[in-house]
């Protein structure tokens, strides 16, 4: 992955029905990611999972790629969700080492890692993921770093782009290898490139 613009997400109809719906696409997208990788993914499987029609799924989105991103939002913001009121440096490395839990143990985090993936090659996937996902929190990253910068909690000498390029970026290389995260690279990142003082 700041008081910035939220995640955009699509828009769906309002009833109860269709909610439930949305809700067993989603998760019906997000477990069968899982078992059987991106590549297997159809929306035929996710209709069949989900019991819906495939004709009520494209209705409400072009491909799996923007169902997966809207499981990803979802996912995201309950279970990693960025400090927004008075970042410390102690609430940075707890959300640091919750990015590191999700894209290592969590299985919803595997979505995270299949897109990543997918949009290294496939330019669609790349332009969708930066403007729905990765730009959106990058953004409140960034807010959450310059506040704590100002309030004097860390002090990072890179600026605040690069240094989550840097904090994140040996995390997510890890998961994407099927490598162990290192015990203590979190602190090691935090300590390192964001310089706190006493937590």
């Amino acid at each position: 992955m700041p008081a910035a613009s939220s995640p955009s997400r699509r828009p769906h109809s309002g009833n109860r029905r269709d909610e439930s719906a949305r809700l067993a696409v989603l998760h019906a997208a997000d477990d069968l990611l899982v078992e059987n990788g991106f590549g297997s993914l159809t929306v035929e499987a996710i209709a069949r999972r989900a019991g819906v029609a495939k004709q009520t799924i494209y209705r409400w989105w072009p491909s799996k790629v923007e169902i997966l991103l809207d499981t990803l939002i979802e996912d995201s913001d309950k279970r990693i969700p960025v400090p927004a009121e008075k970042p410390t440096a102690a609430s940075i490395r707890r959300y640091l080492r919750g990015f590191a839990r999700f894209v290592t143990r969590d299985p919803a985090g595997k979505v995270l890692l299949a897109l990543i993936a997918e949009a290294q090659h496939d330019a669609d996937t790349a332009t969708s993921f930066h403007k729905r996902y990765l730009g959106p929190r990058r953004a409140r990253e960034r807010e959450m770093l310059t506040r704590a910068i100002e309030a004097g909690e860390v002090a990072p000498r890179l600026g605040a782009d690069a240094t989550m390029d840097a904090l994140v970026g040996p995390i997510v290389y890890c998961a994407l290898t099927g490598s162990s995260l290192p015990r203590g690279l979190v602190d090691t990142l935090v300590d390192d490139l964001l310089r706190p003082g006493t937590d």
